[in-house]
C-alpha cells in the first residue's frame, strides 16, 4: 500500500517507514505538492540512507523530467519543473565559505525549492522556516522517514 502524506495545518510533524526506494519516491512527490516557491528542506541522514531518492521522487512531484542526480561533486544541480528545484550537497564542504563563494544565500532565498542533503552542515547560512526531513535506515532496507514542518514562518 502506497504511503500517504496527510500533514494538517496543526501538525507539525510526520513519520513514516518506506519499505522500498519507489515508496520514498512516492511520499517525496507527494510532499513537493504541498510546497510553495521559495521553500527550503533539509535533508538529514547517513551516506547511503536515501536522500538522493527523495530528491528525485520531489523532482517528479514538480514536474522535473530530467534525471535528477546526486550533487555530491558538483555541489549543486539546477533543474526545471513548476519552479525552479536548487539540489545541493554539502557532503565534501568543510567551511559555509565554499557555498557562500557560489551564491547559496541568494538561491536558497529565490523562489524556487532549495533541498540540501547533509542540510545540518549549512544551518548558519539558512533562513528561518525550513523543512527538515530525516531519514533512517532499519532493518530489512527499510527506511524511517520523518518529516518536520518549519516552526517559524520563512524569513
Amino acid at each position: 500500500m502506497p504511503l500517504t502524506l496527510a500533514l494538517s495545518p496543526r501538525e507539525e510533524q510526520q513519520e513514516f517507514i518506506s519499505t522500498s526506494p519507489e515508496e520514498t519516491c512516492h511520499l517525496a512527490a507527494q510532499l513537493a505538492a504541498a510546497l510553495q516557491p521559495g521553500d527550503c528542506l533539509l535533508l538529514i541522514g547517513e551516506l547511503g540512507v536515501g536522500k538522493t531518492t527523495f530528491v528525485q521522487g520531489l523532482a517528479q512531484g514538480l514536474g522535473v523530467t530530467e534525471r535528477v542526480r546526486s550533487p555530491t561533486f558538483v555541489l549543486m544541480h539546477e533543474y526545471h519543473g513548476r519552479v525552479p528545484l536548487y539540489h545541493f550537497d554539502a557532503y565534501r564542504i568543510h567551511k559555509v565559505d565554499e557555498l557562500r563563494e557560489i551564491g547559496f544565500e541568494d538561491i536558497v532565498r529565490s523562489q524556487g525549492i532549495t533541498v540540501i542533503e547533509w542540510g545540518e552542515k549549512t544551518e548558519e547560512l539558512l533562513p528561518q522556516g525550513c523543512w527538515r526531513i530525516y531519514i533512517e535506515l532499519l532493518p530489512e532496507q527499510r527506511r524511517r522517514i520523518r518529516i518536520e514542518r518549519p516552526q517559524a514562518p520563512r524569513t
